[in-house]
């Protein structure tokens, strides 16, 4: 396993790593939901179905050719 040559604009410009980190803060608020239920009337499974979403949508953009990062 070796970093990509240009990783850094990898972490920057790809789509996949930002639907990544907003299927990560989706499951933090999953988490959080018996917390802040009280405040506000959401149902549960709401953030893990839209977890669900991001991910699939981060599958899709990984095997997509992205203009910014693809020429190197």
């Amino acid at each position: 396993m070796r970093l990509l040559p240009n990783w850094k604009a990898v972490l920057r410009y790809a789509w996949s790593i930002r639907f990544i980190a907003l299927a990560a803060a989706l499951s933090g608020a999953e988490v959080a939901l018996p917390l802040i239920e009280r405040f506000l009337p959401i149902p549960a499974g709401i953030f893990a179905a839209l977890s669900f979403v991001t991910v699939a949508a981060a599958f899709i953009a990984r095997i997509i050719a992205q203009k910014e990062i693809s020429d190197g």
